[in-house]
């Protein structure tokens, strides 16, 4: 059961960090461009930019605890009907070094998928390493926030 993981949704969520101006600011130029460039990649489906950038070694822990490698991730995309709403990243958490970063934070996560539209709220984290100059997302993780 990976339908359009919801982690996929989330590893977009977690690029949407970008959104938030004073996020943007905290990071470093590039790695905010690439964070921003997959962020949109996700919004509009394009799987070519996507694998840009997310490394080959890329791997996705859904909120279902599934686990994707990057062809799984990036194969969610071209689901039939599969669209990620924008959406805000609240509670930004990040951590940055010269070579690798950690950004999250909180989503409410909108999607359509088989013609339904789902809605989840989520805690995000991914990592990003910079590999031969350029930022590559390398692991995201999706936890669902109990209903209360």
């Amino acid at each position: 059961m990976r339908r359009a993981s919801v982690a996929l949704a989330i590893y977009l969520a977690l690029t949407s960090l970008l959104g938030t101006s004073a996020l943007a600011a905290d990071l470093p130029p590039d790695l905010a461009k690439a964070v921003h460039d997959y962020d949109q990649a996700q919004f509009a489906n394009d799987v070519t930019t996507l694998g840009s950038l997310v490394d080959e070694s890329f791997v996705l822990v859904n909120s279902n605890a599934s686990v994707e490698n990057k062809a799984q991730f990036l194969a969610d995309f071209n689901l039939p009907g599969f669209k990620i709403e924008p959406y805000v990243i609240e509670q930004p958490v990040h951590k940055v070094w010269q070579d690798g970063a950690v950004i999250g934070g909180l989503v409410n996560l909108h999607w359509t998928q088989d013609g339904k539209r789902q809605t989840r709220k989520l805690r995000v984290a991914y990592v990003w390493m910079k590999r031969d100059g350029r930022w590559l997302a390398t692991y995201a993780q999706v936890t669902r926030v109990p209903q209360s």
